[in-house]
């Protein structure tokens, strides 16, 4: 039975992340599914027999050596060969491993919905301000190559998302042959939330969630037209959409899911895939991610989300986009885009603008205002149900402060007085577009907010409307890396995200039953921006395996860096957030210089690579004259000084910056010849404290015939991977320290205490991981066990699941009795800090005593053991592994 008998849960934190309520969990489900594996074959299948396929081999082979098991997808595709399969006794995952044929088992995982938060915005009026709803395309370059008529002719794109609504006038009117959207597939069903059986169906249509509709119309809305109000153009305008659906109404999807419609994208002979989806990993060894850089490998270009998590940190990088050959996207704040505002009667005062681009509600009355809480400070406001001295809140616009819980927490409260229009004021500067549902609710700025309630609290009968009419406002950040847009670098000082594109405030086509248009925020949209960018780059080169497995490198070498701001001198933005910069479709397309490869990467100081080759490759009719430079990026320390804890974002920056000799700074090269530079970077020092993260660009500039300069992008950590803390053994978050055991209410476990199993009567563990670690394992060892703590410990770098001692007593801590094995996650992301975080902790529900290999635990006194490997720890050398032993005895006292 196993891990059917263990909940694993990784739980939301909407509260702020000091002095939490230790029982105020709300769940969020999301990261490695108990008991479930996806199982890669060896791609010439060697080790089966020839007259049976490899999955009938497989079946066999589980068979012969008693797996309890459940094959739940077969895949059977030239860039992968395997199963997706349930296991009731989890210690079956090292049988199979060793099985003929098997090349590796991954642990499957579950994607949390997209999160598409909007980005700031820190001007209203602008009398400068143009109408133009172009403005990410010219930001990118699109806008020329549009001009000259390349709109991705004869290109296919395929889109892994919810689906799309195919019926949207500007998305060609319906589905097959001659429209727009060729096909695609449902393999989920509406009801599907990622925690339930998919329900599949051949009809793609998204009517209920709009995501993929608004991917969909970035890549190829058509321009124009009297259903076009907004003049929406898709990057790729005349290519071919395929959707494949693999997100429900509502929720999450499970990698096996996403690794079936990869490889249907992938059959079904598109040029382009892109996956506007992810969750969280810090690590490149998800099933989904291996799958999508096997794909792109084999020519097809992949795109993929690098995530929405900016305010994490570092360290974050999101799976599939953590693949090793996946272009991972970033998103820069678009330049320009529309508004509406509500506007003030009864006192002189500037129309309020919200960022939306339908009003708040078509009622063309003023409303009178109702402030929740005279004072514009408080943190919690409407976070509990409102008291009976609230009036019924029917005809009013309700002002309500943002903080502590959801938007969605406080509208219910607030509809619970019958209240239907709210506006909540940040509390922070800026405008922030807010995600709400079916709620009539928006967020406006601070200063304007705090105006309403004074004028509440004074008496003023003041009262708002809501006009019709968009206006446009120039975003002063348009171009900067959108705040919300994830840090990296992997866990392996793997460069992402690749490259950066528009994604903050865009707008694109929605289902028309949720509105038709609208604007939406995320790298969710700037994913589809760069799938789009290279369908129009496939039209232009042509389309053939080489180009497409040199995209990466092509858009990365011809982007452009990106600021941190507009001030004089200001550093460039960080590659562990902008990538290679911001795609510029046109200077890809007419390059005549290619410089290969794209990113160089110096790993930690530990591990230190200081010296790389690039090539330089002159494809003009005339010689060049290359000159060199180096353009460093600033520096961000990715851990707060004087903690082990990952330091939250936005990141601030530093000047310290890597010395860099180049082989030759200066050379001129003849039509085809190309030159090779070394470059030999000195590590910047290395600063345990704060783990800082450093990069730049060698830049290559050539203006004899006008071509805009390249760059070849580099990063690299101040220190050592290895010895960063693992487990997180403060106070800071909950206000007792970690880890700790919890009772059966929630409470902390401070004496020893047995626990009968019946009636809700379980302990559970509640740790958090300072950084992300490659295998996490829980065992019960006998309550007398006594160990050391082992740390910052050496030894090289191995995969999950090749230990061959793991099954014997004692496991890898030979000298510890341990009594059985709870259960072991492989890849393991850090866990967060901010309010609101993806992953706040982790907390392990032991609902049964039932050991992971499914026998009874027996009655009697253990304590619980928790061990994490380094990263690049050795998983079979117990010093690789930091340990914590619970400090209280856990009575195990099952009545007979």
């Amino acid at each position: 039975m196993g891990f059917s008998h263990l909940f694993f849960a990784l739980l939301y934190l909407s509260a702020d992340a000091q002095a939490l309520s230790i029982n105020s969990h709300a769940p969020y489900s999301s990261g490695p599914i108990p008991n479930r594996y996806v199982v890669e074959f060896n791609q010439d299948a060697s080790g089966f027999k020839r007259d049976s396929t490899p999955h009938q081999e497989f079946r066999q082979a589980l068979e012969s050596q008693d797996v309890r098991h459940v094959v739940r997808k077969e895949y059977n595709h030239p860039v992968f060969k395997g199963v997706s399969l349930q296991v009731e006794d989890y210690t079956d995952v090292f049988e199979l491993k060793n099985l003929p044929g098997v090349k590796a088992v991954h642990q499957a995982r579950r994607f949390p919905p997209p999160r598409v938060p909007a980005r700031v915005v820190s001007s209203a009026k602008d009398p400068n301000f143009p109408t133009d709803s172009q403005s990410s395309h010219t930001l990118t370059g699109v806008n020329k190559l549009h001009a000259q008529g390349i709109t991705g002719k004869g290109i296919k794109i395929g889109m892994i998302d919810t689906g799309v609504d195919y019926k949207h006038p500007a998305l060609g009117g319906g589905i097959g042959p001659n429209f727009k959207v060729v096909g695609g597939f449902d393999f989920v069903g509406d009801d599907y939330t990622g925690a339930n059986e998919p329900v599949p169906d051949s009809d793609p249509m998204d009517q209920c969630n709009g995501h993929g509709t608004h991917v969909a119309g970035i890549i190829g809305a058509d321009p124009g037209g009297p259903e076009n109000p907004f003049n929406v153009t898709g990057v790729a305008y005349s290519a071919s959409l395929s959707a494949y659906r693999v997100l429900g109404c509502e929720g999450g999807v499970e990698d096996e899911v996403v690794i079936e419609a990869l490889l249907r994208a992938a059959e079904d002979g598109n040029n382009v895939i892109t996956l506007s989806l992810g969750g969280p990993s810090g690590w490149s060894q998800s099933p989904s991610a291996l799958v999508a850089s096997n794909i792109a490998d084999s020519g097809v270009a992949v795109t993929a989300a690098a995530g929405n998590e900016g305010k994490t940190g570092a360290w974050f990088a999101e799976f599939p986009a953590g693949g090793k050959s996946v272009i991972s996207v970033a998103s820069v704040d678009n330049s320009v885009f529309p508004v509406v505002t509500a506007r003030v009667h009864g006192v002189d005062h500037a129309p309020i603008p919200y960022d939306a681009v339908f009003p708040l509600t078509s009622v063309p009355t003023p409303f009178p205002i109702f402030a929740l809480s005279n004072d514009t400070t408080v943190a919690d406001d409407a976070c509990d149900p409102l008291p009976d001295s609230i009036p019924d809140l029917s005809q009013y616009v309700v002002v309500a402060r943002r903080g502590s819980c959801t938007f969605e927490q406080k509208l219910r409260n607030i509809g619970a007085k019958r209240g239907n229009l709210t506006l909540f004021y940040n509390n922070e500067p800026g405008l922030l577009g807010i995600e709400v549902g079916e709620f009539q609710a928006a967020l406006i700025r601070a200063e304007d907010g705090e105006f309403l309630v004074k004028q509440f609290v004074d008496g003023v009968p003041i009262m708002l409307s809501f006009d019709e009419d968009l206006e446009q406002f120039r975003d002063p950040a348009g171009g900067l890396v959108s705040l919300f847009s994830n840090y990296g670098p992997t866990n392996e000082m793997d460069f992402k995200p690749s490259v950066a594109a528009p994604g903050g405030n865009i707008l694109s086509t929605l289902p028309t039953a949720l509105g038709s248009y609208g604007i939406r925020s995320g790298t969710s949209m700037s994913t589809p921006y760069v799938a789009g960018v290279v369908a129009l780059l496939l039209e232009v080169n042509g389309q053939s395996d080489e180009v497409s497995r040199n995209m990466r490198t092509l858009l990365q070498t011809t982007a452009a860096s990106v600021p941190s701001n507009y001030t004089e001198g200001a550093p460039l933005q960080t590659l562990a957030q902008q990538g290679a910069g911001l795609v510029n479709a046109f200077n890809a397309a007419y390059a005549t210089t290619l410089v290969s490869p794209g990113e160089l990467l110096l790993n930690d100081t530990e591990n230190f690579q200081p010296v790389h080759n690039f090539t330089v490759l002159n494809s003009a009719p005339s010689s060049k004259t290359y000159k060199l430079s180096h353009e460093p990026a600033g520096t961000v320390a990715t851990v707060t000084e004087g903690t082990n804890f990952t330091a939250v974002g936005p990141l601030p920056l530093s000047n310290d910056y890597a010395d860099l000799t180049l082989s030759e700074t200066t050379f001129t090269l003849q039509p085809g010849e190309r030159k090779t530079i070394t470059a030999t970077f000195a590590p910047l020092k290395e600063d345990s404290n704060t783990l800082p993260v450093y990069s730049g660009f060698i830049r290559i500039e050539s203006g004899d015939d006008g071509e805009p300069p390249l760059h070849v992008s580099y990063l690299g950590a101040g220190g050592s991977l290895k010895d960063r803390q693992v487990i997180d053994n403060t106070d800071v978050v909950f206000g007792v320290t970690l880890p700790v055991i919890l009772n059966a209410t929630g409470d902390p476990q401070e004496v020893p205490t047995n626990y009968t199993f019946q009636d809700g009567d379980f302990p559970s563990l509640l740790a958090r991981l300072n950084f992300g670690t490659p295998l996490l394992i829980i065992d019960l060892v006998q309550s007398n066990t006594e160990i050391n703590i082992t740390l910052n410990k050496r030894g090289s770098f191995g995969p999950a699941f090749t230990n061959p001692n793991k099954r014997e007593p004692g496991g890898i801590f030979t000298d510890v009795p341990i009594s059985g094995r709870l259960f072991e996650f492989p890849y393991l992301p850090r866990n967060t800090l901010e309010e609101g975080g993806l992953n706040p902790f982790n907390q392990f529900n032991i609902t049964e005593p039932i050991f992971a290999n499914g026998t009874t635990v027996p009655n009697g006194a253990y304590k619980i053991l928790l061990s994490a490997l380094k990263v690049t720890g050795d998983p079979s050398n117990e010093l690789d592994y930091e340990t914590w032993l619970s400090p209280v005895v856990v009575g195990v006292s099952v009545p007979s």
